[in-house]
Parts: C-alpha cells; sequence; structure tokens
C-alpha cells in the first residue's frame, strides 16, 4: 500500500474533521470543566440529542463505533442472552468479537442476500436450541445504513420493531452512518428510530465529519435499568475531558449540520456513480442509496486505479470493490476518478 495516495475512495473514516467541528473543538478548549460530563457541553450536546429524538432520550457518549455498539448491546443483554444480526454487520465481521469477549453475549450471524434483516430470516432462531443449552435469543441488531449502502425503508423498519415486540426482543439500530440513510431517504433521524418502535441506537459522528464521536441513545430511559453508565466505564467508553466529545456532537447537531454533510456525501457518490455507469467494464452490483458503490471490473484495472486512488477490495473472489465518498469530497475529486477508471481500462 503507497500510504503517500492522499485521495480516498476507500472509507468515510478517512475524511478530514469538517472545520465547524474543529472549531466547535476549538472553542470548548477554553478554562477548566468539570470531567466526566458534568459539565456545560455535554449538558447542551444531550438536550440536542433530545431534541432530535425526544424527552425521554437517555444519552452515552464514546470513543468510536465498537465501544456504541458494545456499550449499547452490553447495557440491555445478559451473558446467556445472544443478539441477532446479518452476517454482514458491522458486529459481527469488524469488531474481532468484542461484545462476545465483553460482555458474554453470543451475536447469530444470519446470512442475507443484501444485509438486510427480516422477520422471516430471524423467525427459525426463535425455536432453535433446547432451554439452558442454547443461548437466549434478546436482541435484533441492524445496521441503517448497512454494510452493503442499502437502507431500511421506514415501513420496513416498522414491521421489524412490530415483529421483535411481539415476540420479546429489543431492536438496535448500529447507525454509524444512519446520517446518510436519513438523507437519502428524506426523512428524520427520529422518523428512522424513535418513531418505527427501535430501542436503542448507536449514532455515528465520526464517519460524518467528527474527529472522534459516537452516542449511545436509549428512547426508553428505564430500558437498561441503570446498567449504562456502569457499562459506559467498564467498557473504557467514559471520557475524563468529555466536554471534547460533546461539543462535536453539539455542532453537527446544530443547524442540522448532520444532515448537510450526509446530503453531500450522498451527492458525491450519486455524481460518481452516473460515471462509471457509462465506462466499459466495470458493472455497479448493488444498488446506490447513500455514500457507497459497489462494483466489479478487471484485477488489472483495480492495480492501475489504486497506484493514483486508495479504496478497498471488498470480495477478493469476484473481484468486488467498495468506493465510498465522503463530507469533504469534491466534484473534481470524483471527476478525476472516474477519469482515472476510464483510462485504467481503456
Amino acid at each position: 500500500m503507497n500510504l503517500s495516495i492522499r485521495r480516498s475512495f476507500a472509507s468515510d473514516n478517512n475524511a478530514p474533521v469538517a472545520p465547524e467541528i474543529m472549531q466547535a473543538i476549538l472553542a470548548s478548549n477554553e478554562g477548566d470543566a468539570i470531567g466526566y460530563g458534568d459539565d456545560a457541553w455535554t449538558a447542551r450536546a444531550v438536550a440536542s440529542f433530545r431534541e432530535e429524538f425526544g424527552d425521554n432520550t437517555d444519552v452515552y457518549f464514546t470513543f468510536n463505533g465498537t465501544g456504541a455498539n458494545v456499550t449499547a448491546l452490553s447495557s440491555l443483554l445478559r451473558p446467556w442472552e445472544a443478539v441477532l444480526a446479518p452476517a454482514s454487520a458491522h458486529l459481527q465481521t469488524d469488531e474481532c468479537g468484542a461484545l462476545e469477549r465483553f460482555n458474554g453475549s453470543k451475536v447469530f450471524p444470519i446470512v442475507t442476500t443484501d444485509g438486510k434483516l427480516r422477520p422471516a430470516d430471524i423467525e427459525p432462531y426463535l425455536h432453535a436450541g433446547h432451554g439452558v443449552h442454547f443461548p437466549q435469543p434478546r436482541a435484533i441488531s441492524i445496521s441503517q445504513a448497512t454494510e452493503f449502502g442499502g437502507v431500511y425503508e421506514i415501513e420496513e423498519l416498522r414491521e421489524l420493531c412490530e415483529f421483535a415486540d411481539r415476540h420479546g426482543l429489543i431492536v438496535h439500530v448500529d447507525g454509524a452512518r444512519l446520517a446518510n440513510a436519513a438523507a437519502a431517504l428524506g426523512t428524520t433521524l427520529r422518523a428512522l428510530t424513535v418513531d418505527v418502535g427501535v430501542d436503542a441506537l448507536s449514532f455515528g459522528g465520526t464517519k460524518n465529519g467528527s474527529l472522534l464521536a459516537e452516542a449511545v441513545c436509549f428512547f426508553d430511559r428505564g430500558i437498561h435499568a441503570g446498567a449504562a453508565p456502569f457499562v459506559q466505564k467498564q467498557a473504557m467508553q467514559l471520557a475524563s475531558k468529555m466536554r471534547y466529545i460533546a461539543a462535536q456532537f453539539e455542532a453537527l447537531l446544530t443547524g442540522q449540520r448532520w444532515l448537510h454533510y450526509a446530503r453531500h456525501a450522498n451527492a458525491m457518490t450519486a455524481r460518481l456513480h452516473a460515471h462509471v455507469k457509462s465506462i466499459s467494464g466495470i458493472t455497479v452490483t448493488r444498488p446506490v442509496r447513500c455514500n457507497a458503490i459497489f462494483a466489479t471490473l478487471d484485477r488489472a484495472v483495480i492495480e492501475r486505479v489504486q497506484r493514483e486512488f486508495f479504496f478497498y477490495v471488498f470480495d477478493e473472489t469476484l473481484p468486488e470493490v467498495r468506493w465510498m465518498t465522503h463530507w469533504a469530497t469534491t466534484p473534481h475529486d470524483v471527476d478525476e476518478f472516474a477519469n482515472c477508471l476510464e483510462r485504467a481500462g481503456a
């Protein structure tokens, strides 16, 4: 890998910090502030979350997405209880078994073609096993947007949550890219969570302009029975200088900056998609809904393009690549990348 390559279509994790977020961090860097969240920035950020999601929202800030998912689910699950998730879920594929090690709860990966779970996928797991010999399904965890760049429609979410409620299951959303999904669907954060019956959310800031900022939201303050603050501490996600995380969320939620950043990222992917559809030898393999494109192309072409632009091969067997844009991707970046793809395949 050429680490000097600065132009990237690999991940929204590679994006710089948005200037408004950086300015908010700098502005919070004045004088003393009480640690561990007893500060004015944290109070304002929590109030901003409650404006978005409702007054009953209970909020806990974490450093990263894995920490958010572990904190959220460990606050809700006992060690003999299991979480059902798509086999493609970040919880299953990219978190090194963190939940299982930290909490002891098993993740049941369910294979789906598009990375989305539906009631019919879950039903068989509710009747498996034999009493105490089998981990007891207790939660469903889904990603919005999905790891394949898809989105759950509002009716799909409502159907899933109603199914979960009938079977006594908790619904958790890994919302690392919830902002991109909301932008794609033209709806609010609340409409994709509280209003359809979601119980807990890992809300992502890092992939949408922030430095390091994730939040765990419980939409019923009693659902974790007081466990969440202790889990947050034990999971090493309780920041002593919490104001620097909170300031990022205050800035992100003010004036719907989250939506502005996400819309731009999605628009840059749409621009790239319009280019690559007409390039011979490239086949887009999945619906393009948010800020990710999956495509197959010749290995030699991949290698030539990667000399100038960094991106990941998502599935080596095909090979299938993933191209992602972010809040700072420019139209010029997109056009240059598309031109490089065309030249490499000529």
